[in-house]
């Protein structure tokens, strides 16, 4: 079941894009929580709501909060997006109406089933990448090498599903260093949504006219320390989208010095698991002078291990998220370092 308390709103804080922060008065301790304006509405001070307490009971890293169900008070009269009738969380409490970009064709349906295929190869570069911490380098040092590309965000399954969670997509969308978002799969709440990643990547490059494409989770992952019960394989049905779509297919290597955790240490198991189960090649960006043996191993499946400069100093200037799992970039270097080193190899993709 799920595991549901009612409590009180003591205190709301404005929301930031579509995301509402507020403390509730759960069982008499005043909890922090979070809202999604999106889903639930808005919440003020003193309205009656019942809040998911789940993740902050058990303490996870990405989960320091409770998360607003329903509002008792205000949030009983909402109304579905007019039009709408493709369902996202589908028969999950939590469903709603989407219009997702597969539908953007204005023909009768059915009649337009193939036009999709009719543009293939896209041709155009995606990265995908394992962690959402990998968003933000990638996506500046990719606007450091060719300013002014249009580069689209497509957020999947492995990580947060809200796509209003993101501050990091918001100050990326703000900077003009991302163009577009949309949730894919699961995920929701984006710019724009769509039923599958082929999808979103197709009417991203197809029809909104991004030049690049960077495909991965929201914020948090999950896991289980094994090897494929883990967000990073989610990466792995993404990289065999973008490459059946003819895309040039770039996988961000996850990277750490300073993870405690042996299995993430150097090239992750995440990113090691992904390029063994891959059926195509992909190429596989790494900070110049980079070594492990798992680079090895990937020339050895056919992938292409390209070295490239990652601009650490320049990004540490930029003023964009520089931690890692609570550690700032000087405690985790390779990590930004491959985000980067990505970026930059994606410039090099284009015309």
């Amino acid at each position: 079941m799920l595991k549901l308390r009612r409590g009180i709103v003591l205190s709301v804080l404005a929301p930031e894009g579509g995301w509402q922060r507020l403390t509730a008065e759960v069982d008499g301790e005043p909890r922090p929580a979070v809202a999604d304006v999106g889903t639930v509405g808005e919440c003020a001070d003193g309205d009656e709501v019942v809040v998911n307490v789940e993740a902050r009971d058990l303490a996870l890293g990405s989960g320091g909060f409770d998360v607003v169900h329903v509002n008792l008070t205000r949030g009983l009269d909402g109304e579905s997006l007019p039009g709408a009738h493709v369902m996202k969380l589908n028969y999950s409490p939590l469903q709603h109406a989407v219009r997702p970009v597969e539908e953007r064709d204005d023909t009768a349906p059915g009649d337009a089933a193939t036009d999709a295929l009719d543009d293939l190869p896209l041709r155009a570069p995606v990265a995908v990448f394992p962690l959402h911490g990998h968003l933000a380098p990638v996506a500046w040092a990719l606007g450091q090498a060719r300013p002014g590309t249009r580069v689209g965000y497509v957020q999947t399954a492995g990580g947060a599903l809200p796509g209003a969670m993101s501050g990091t997509v918001r100050e990326l969308l703000e900077r003009g260093l991302l163009a577009g978002h949309t949730t894919a799969g699961a995920a929701y709440g984006g710019r724009d949504e769509a039923i599958t990643t082929a999808g979103a990547i197709h009417d991203g490059i197809a029809a909104q006219g991004w030049e690049v494409a960077l495909v991965g989770p929201g914020p948090g992952i999950l896991g289980s320390g094994s090897a494929l019960g883990h967000g990073g394989i989610v990466g792995l049905d993404s990289a065999h989208a973008a490459l059946a779509l003819g895309c040039r297919t770039v996988l961000v290597a996850r990277m750490s010095a300073g993870d405690p955790r042996p299995r993430h240490q150097g090239l992750s198991h995440h990113t090691r698991t992904v390029l063994e189960l891959l059926l195509a090649p992909v190429t596989v960006p790494v900070p110049i002078g980079a070594t492990d043996p798992g680079f090895a191993v990937a020339r050895k499946r056919g992938h292409v291990v390209h070295e490239a400069h990652a601009e650490l100093d320049g990004y540490a200037a930029s003023g964009l998220p520089a931690r890692t799992m609570g550690r700032s970039l000087d405690q985790d270097r390779p990590f930004f370092a491959a985000a980067l080193a990505a970026g930059a190899t994606l410039g090099g993709m284009l015309p």
